[in-house]
């Protein structure tokens, strides 16, 4: 199993242009799929205990910050601005450059800064609730801008844009799927131009035509794919051109009205793990085929466990699901047996962050900023809860060398174990 995830996860880094494997360049980490390498990272921690450092930040947001090449970027509203902000690595402000105007956030959980940055090695591609769209380079400098919205038609969603741009070979993707002009387009990352566009419209009722996820990018057999999740479908698409390969439907038999979509897709080896229906329903794809792969590529449909807003992580053979009430549980990806389930300790405060799993254990975030360690193996919490004052977290945690890094609506808090301390 370890050796499968491990060329997996380097295959998926390779692609994807980091600069370095282990650099957590987009908000599912090095492998896109919730993991990360090393050890020794801290397992307990609070306002005074494991904090290497911790920063005040300009605006609420729910992004994920990112980590390249020693630096970390995390956007954010600034003055009433869509702004981005470098920090070093001890938590120091190298420079922050804003946008446009900020579009604010309708819901408790929302702010115009949802979606999260992801980076080449080279460039830091950014969105926001306002459309505003930009690749900005290590120096600060805003290569190209566009508002995405004026160019293509406005925001329909009825609350707040979270989907995040994705990277191909070649070009930078978003997703914009809503009650309105629904669409997957690509851009050259050097000069912002449109490569293609394709035309999503799945004919999903209502709020069931609006998707909050981020679609995940993959090869299978030489070719480069790009998989989107929303609007009662799973959709495979061409990443040079677009081109639909092959759509799985009937998610919505009951064409329920109000089955929006947050939590994202995850890819188990070459199975395709989508949440769904508010948290009732999980699916398994098999990749491949053509078309309408709906009964042909389906391996398996559960409604339990599932989750509304967290994404699952995912190796090669497991899927780890944390629903919003935070029941987790460790699923066979091929097959839906349940290698183990908990409960986490009831509290009134779901779970938004998405779990990560690292050094064979899982971490998983409240919203009050409560955070648990399990053994990924048998489920069981390693040690006590750990908690932070007057917090709110929705941000996914990054895992890089050691550190983790924990964004909350005010601060962004760097937690370093004495393990790893005496590395440096």
């Amino acid at each position: 199993m370890y050796f499968r995830y491990a060329i997996f996860a380097v295959a998926v880094a390779l692609l994807a242009n980091l600069a370095k494997a282990d650099d957590w360049a987009n908000w599912r980490g090095p492998a896109g799929n919730g993991t990360a390498p090393g050890s020794g990272y801290a397992t307990t921690w609070s306002d005074s205990t494991n904090v290497a450092w911790k920063v005040d930040l300009p605006g609420k947001a729910g992004s994920t910050p990112i980590v390249v090449r020693d630096a970390v970027f995390m956007t954010s509203a600034i003055d009433g601005k869509d702004g981005l902000i470098k920090f070093d690595r001890s938590g120091t402000k190298l420079w922050e450059v804003t946008l446009g105007a900020e579009k604010e956030g309708k819901h408790r959980k929302g702010s115009g800064s949802n979606p999260s940055p992801i980076s080449d090695g080279d460039l830091v591609f950014v969105y926001y609730k306002s459309g505003d769209f930009a690749a900005v380079d290590f120096s600060g400098k805003i290569v190209w801008q566009k508002n995405l919205q004026q160019e293509y038609g406005e925001d329909t969603l009825w609350w707040d844009l979270g989907t995040s741009p994705v990277l191909t070979e070649k070009h930078v993707v978003v997703a914009c799927v809503q009650s309105g002009p629904s669409y997957l387009a690509a851009f050259d990352k050097q000069t912002g131009e449109l490569a293609w566009k394709f035309e999503r419209n799945t004919g999903a009722p209502e709020e069931a035509a609006q998707t909050y996820a981020t679609p995940i990018v993959t090869h299978y057999k030489g070719q480069e794919q790009i998989i989107v999740l929303g609007a009662d479908q799973v959709t495979c698409h061409d990443a040079k051109d677009g081109k639909q390969l092959w759509y799985l439907s009937g998610m919505n038999p009951g064409q329920e009205r109000f089955f929006r979509s947050i939590s994202s897709p995850v890819l188990s080896g070459d199975i395709v793990i989508a949440p769904y229906a508010r948290g009732n329903s999980l699916t398994a794809i098999r990749m491949g085929g053509s078309g309408d792969i709906s009964k042909s590529h389906k391996l398996w449909s559960i409604e339990s466990p599932s989750a509304d807003v967290p994404t699952p992580a995912a190796t090669a053979e497991h899927v780890f699901v944390c629903t919003d009430k935070g029941v987790v549980a460790c699923l066979e990806s091929a097959t839906a047996k349940e290698v183990w389930r908990t409960e986490l300790q009831k509290n009134r405060n779901a779970y938004s962050a998405s779990p990560i799993l690292v050094d064979g254990k899982l971490y998983l975030v409240r919203e009050d900023a409560a955070a648990f360690v399990l053994d990924a193996k048998t489920g069981e919490q390693i040690g006590e809860a750990n908690t932070l004052s007057d917090q709110y977290v929705v941000a996914t945690p990054v895992f890089v060398d050691g550190d983790i890094l924990l964004r909350t609506f005010s601060q962004l808090y760097c937690f370093r174990s004495k393990e790893s301390a005496s590395r440096d």
